[in-house]
């Protein structure tokens, strides 16, 4: 059995108040809000606040939630937040094995007045042993196998200047590396889980029962 956690190390996923959402019951000791600086609370509220990116960024997302709770898809909810921030051009940085979704999603795109752009994880075609990837450790040994390139997909998207990049299915780490070079904001329409169907969820509701091995602790 784990060893019980000092207050000093608990965080929110240790809270069963969760009194930050509507403060009507009691901070504990340990709560991040109760305990956080009050000067870089009021600086970040002030960015919320201003006129720019993040100010837009933050407003248009709580906006959505308050209008449309539970009641649009996440498609659907992507499109009202391009509208709602001037997005026009919409940047797609795609997986290869979701690339018929992609289809349909600028199709929708375009539906909706919207511009479309995509970039497959693949483009460069760069061979997986040309950054050092064994041949044994391809998906498929002895032929040519392209690493996927989120670097490239997010400068390709940069140079077309998109006003919001979405990521579609990208694997994990890959999506890290879009995000951090693509200078227009990023969000995700579908996350990769290739077991779940893409619904990494589904290993976290099925913890207690399917998915039991999650809960079991590694031994060094």
């Amino acid at each position: 059995m784990s060893e019980k956690k000092d207050v000093g190390k608990l965080s929110c996923s240790d809270c069963g108040v969760l009194n930050c959402y509507r403060q009507d019951k009691v901070f504990p000791d340990f709560c991040l809000t109760a305990n956080a600086d009050s000067e870089e609370v009021a600086e970040v509220t002030r960015l919320y606040q201003g006129d720019g990116l993040t100010a837009k960024i933050s407003r248009a997302a709580a906006e959505i939630e308050g209008t449309y709770y539970g009641k649009l898809t996440r498609v659907e909810e992507i499109v009202a937040f391009a509208k709602r921030i001037g997005a026009q051009k919409i940047g797609i940085a795609t997986c290869i094995g979701l690339i018929n979704e992609t289809r349909i999603f600028a199709k929708v795109l375009a539906a909706k007045g919207l511009t479309g752009y995509s970039v497959l994880c693949k483009a460069g075609s760069i061979d997986k042993t040309q950054i050092g990837i064994p041949e044994e450790l391809k998906v498929q040994k002895g032929c040519y196998e392209a690493i996927c390139n989120p670097v490239l997909q997010a400068k390709l998207l940069n140079k077309e200047k998109t006003d919001l990049n979405v990521i579609n299915g990208l694997c994990v780490g890959h999506d890290s590396l879009f995000i951090k070079y693509s200078e227009a904001p990023v969000t995700t329409l579908i996350t990769k889980d290739r077991v779940t169907g893409h619904n990494p969820a589904a290993a976290l509701y099925t913890s207690g029962f399917y998915y039991k091995r999650l809960l079991q602790e590694e031994k060094d």
